[in-house]
């Protein structure tokens, strides 16, 4: 079971940083638990739906990928660390750090919170 849950624990961190660089609302809408809340690299905290309403708009970013992904799995709950890298707009290369948490919810991982921070 942990192999299989890992493989579809990098499938979703994959599908999540994709969602992000694409504003794939519809995906994020399906994949992130109802009381989700997420650090952003300001410090503020939001629920679900400011979140959803922000991952709307372009990520004003090019080239977004995962880097150095770290699952780590403790049953029904799961930590991934990662790095991400990218194109700014000025065409400069910016990096960060997420970490997202998933738990066994219904039969399915879905996403409960996450940190991202920026260099």
């Amino acid at each position: 079971m942990a192999a299989n849950d890992r493989e579809v624990l990098h499938a979703l961190n994959e599908n999540y940083v994709r969602s992000v660089a694409e504003s794939d609302v519809r995906w994020f809408d399906e994949n992130l638990s109802q009381d989700f809340l997420n650090t952003n690299p300001d410090c503020s905290i939001v629920d679900r739906a400011g979140f959803l309403k922000r991952i709307s708009n372009p990520v004003g970013v090019a080239g977004l990928h995962p880097e150095d992904v770290n699952i780590r799995l403790f049953g029904d709950f799961a930590i991934i660390h990662a790095r991400t890298v990218y194109t700014k707009p000025d065409g400069s290369q910016g990096t960060g750090r997420y970490t997202d948490i998933w738990a066994r919810q219904g039969g399915r991982w879905l996403c409960v919170a996450a940190h991202v921070a920026r260099g």
